[in-house]
């Protein structure tokens, strides 16, 4: 199924459901990669600075871990973004003689990004990009090398707890005894910290949220009228959940060209569009319960407001 035949079938099930919902993943458009990079550099936004402060104090002893010297090693990244946080950990491996870098997205928008940026920042590192679904691109890979995981920045956090726990049962089945997977996850604290960064006083969360109806306008031809939604984020606390929602201001009904189907929204009625889990050492004993996988070290900001989780294979 082509991209765009997958994103009708995914707008009009998460349409036609009660409640609506559309998957987070269909945020990152060329524009949306472009404001989601405005997002981690905004003052409320801590997760991206808290897990550059982990790399920037911690990368030297990261690496050690990993165990990786000398030997033929695949670092490959999920979700790459603009590649920025693999370039600040990746540096000291610069003269590793047998290091490939593979960042794995469905995005070409994104590992164009990544591409440029090791270039201009990295160029003695070899960097084989893979578009496509995580697991087979995994799959496809060289079998005999060592390979090195890394899932950065939360992105494990937009799944909910049995989809992570599935998550990393089928990341585990596709790694040898050996591999390490490094993943990190935003910590459980209180809502005065995390909501803001959901909900940031510039606006760009809201145009983020919002672009996922420009881009059913543009791509399937919508016809929303963006100044009748609004952005609304929610945190449970007790949970460790953060949610965000596009909430309909009016009783409305949208029209999608592409779909040949018309849509009613009640006022007040919500569209699920994220959600952002915060992990604790029982939510991470949880998602690795099914898999052969150990704790090997836990690095944290001064803060403890992140942690990156180093694994290794049994």
């Amino acid at each position: 199924m082509s991209s765009i035949e997958q994103f009708k079938k995914d707008v009009f099930e998460g349409l036609s459901d009660f409640p609506k919902h559309i998957s987070s993943k269909y945020f990152y458009d060329a524009i949306g990669d472009d404001l989601f990079v405005k997002i981690t550099q905004l003052p409320e936004y801590y997760l991206t600075r808290a897990e550059n402060e982990i790399f920037d104090e911690l990368r030297d002893e990261i690496i050690a871990e990993m165990n990786i010297d000398d030997i033929p090693v695949e670092i490959i990244e999920l979700g790459a973004g603009d590649g920025h946080k693999a370039v600040q950990l990746l540096e000291p491996l610069k003269d590793h003689a047998h290091l490939t870098f593979i960042p794995i997205d469905i995005s070409t928008n994104a590992l164009s990004s990544v591409e440029e940026r090791f270039q201009l920042e990295l160029p003695e590192i070899e960097v084989k990009s893979e578009q496509g679904e995580y697991f087979s691109a995994i799959r496809d890979l060289n079998g005999y090398k060592r390979k090195v995981v890394l899932f950065l920045g939360s992105n494990i956090g937009n799944f909910t707890q049995d989809q992570a726990q599935k998550f990393m049962s089928e990341l585990s089945n596709t790694l040898d005894s050996g591999d390490k997977i490094l993943l990190g996850v935003d910590l459980k604290k209180s809502e005065d910290i995390i909501l803001p960064a959901y909900n940031d006083s510039q606006g760009v969360t809201r145009d983020f949220n919002l672009n996922l109806l420009v881009r059913i306008n543009r791509e399937l031809g919508g016809d929303f009228n963006l100044e009748q939604f609004e952005h609304i984020p929610e945190y449970d606390t007790e949970l460790g959940e953060a949610r965000s929602f596009i909430k309909s201001k009016s009783d409305q009904v949208v029209h999608v060209e592409a779909l040949k189907m018309s849509f009613g929204f009640k006022v007040g009625e919500l569209i699920q569009t994220e959600i952002s889990q915060k992990y604790d050492d029982k939510k991470i004993n949880y998602i690795i319960e099914n898999t052969d996988l150990t704790i090997k070290k836990v690095y944290k900001d001064k803060n403890q407001y992140f942690a990156d989780y180093l694994f290794e294979k049994s």
